[in-house]
């Protein structure tokens, strides 16, 4: 019975420390590739001017390797949830001084720049050098212009220089009509939900980089939502001189006959009444996470 009782203890004994030593391996291996992609981060020659001069004609080639690290530099982070995306703007300097005339890399580069983290790197200011580096490279490219106005709208807030930068690059023969419309309606009324699902929309339209037009989708879901939330918050302040008291629930506005029906967000999830009695998403709604990331005040 002893012997029995010794080579259970012995067998526990056995078994935690097989435990403790899977535990420490892991702990390494997660250890070891924390590393490994710190240095892979660090792995970048900072001087642009010195490739250039380096790879003498090779320079245009050496910016499309520059541009592929630059796209896998920001998808390894995102895939990560690593907020911490310090390299995008070295990459990017790196990428337009080899090669000035790669507009690609000046409208990706200034969108992920200019969005708040962790979507971007909440640089606005650095979106605007870039920019404005691209445009004097590259001064037939109204698109630039158009993404200047972007920046300025949506990171820094100034309409003004939002209105200059659309109307300065509606002066080009191939831009859109709607630029210099929009300056005028930018200058005049600053930021309005009109306006800003107006830009978000031709976001959309015009990018091919399947991040971007995730990120303005995203975006235009969030400003579909605020003006359901308004306009269920304005049936509830009718309800609420109906009846006396505040509702509580859509059920509520649709006993008074002020619904048909339960309004649903973007994703499908009905809308809610909150503690202050405004209308908001659902919490079940995944437009929800999104909403500290892409919802401004308007």
């Amino acid at each position: 019975m002893s012997g029995q009782k010794s080579t259970s203890w012995l067998l526990c004994v056995a078994l935690l420390a097989g435990f403790s030593g899977v535990w420490k391996l892991q702990h390494k291996i997660d250890a070891q590739r924390g590393a490994l992609h710190q240095e892979q981060d660090d792995l970048v020659l900072r001087s642009g001017a010195m490739l250039k001069v380096m790879s003498l004609e090779y320079a245009p080639l050496m910016a499309d390797l520059y541009w592929t690290r630059v796209v896998q530099y920001y998808g390894d982070k995102q895939t990560r949830e690593d907020a911490s995306i310090d390299l995008l703007w070295p990459l990017l300097d790196v990428t337009t001084t080899l090669d000035p005339n790669l507009v690609v890399a000046y409208r990706f580069g200034s969108t992920f720049l200019n969005e708040p983290p962790p979507r971007g790197a909440g640089r606005p200011d650095l979106g605007v050098a870039l920019m404005q580096r691209g445009i004097a490279a590259n001064p037939d490219s109204w698109r630039l212009y158009e993404d200047l106005g972007f920046i300025y709208y949506f990171g820094l807030k100034d309409y003004p220089k939002a209105s200059a930068a659309f109307l300065e690059g509606s002066k080009n023969p191939a831009a859109r009509v709607w630029m210099k419309v929009l300056a005028a309606k930018v200058l005049e009324t600053g930021e309005t939900r009109e306006t800003s699902a107006f830009l978000w929309n031709e976001i959309y339209n015009s990018t091919t980089d399947a991040e971007v037009k995730k990120n303005a989708w995203t975006h235009l879901q969030m400003l579909r939502a605020q003006t359901d939330c308004e306009q269920l918050d304005a049936i509830a302040a009718e309800y609420e001189k109906r009846s006396g008291r505040r509702a509580t629930s859509l059920q509520d506005l649709i006993n008074a006959g002020l619904l048909r029906g339960a309004p649903v967000d973007p994703l499908g999830f009905v809308y809610v009444f909150g503690a202050d009695g405004k209308a908001q998403l659902n919490p079940e709604s995944p437009l929800l996470k999104q909403k500290p990331y892409v919802e401004t005040p308007l």
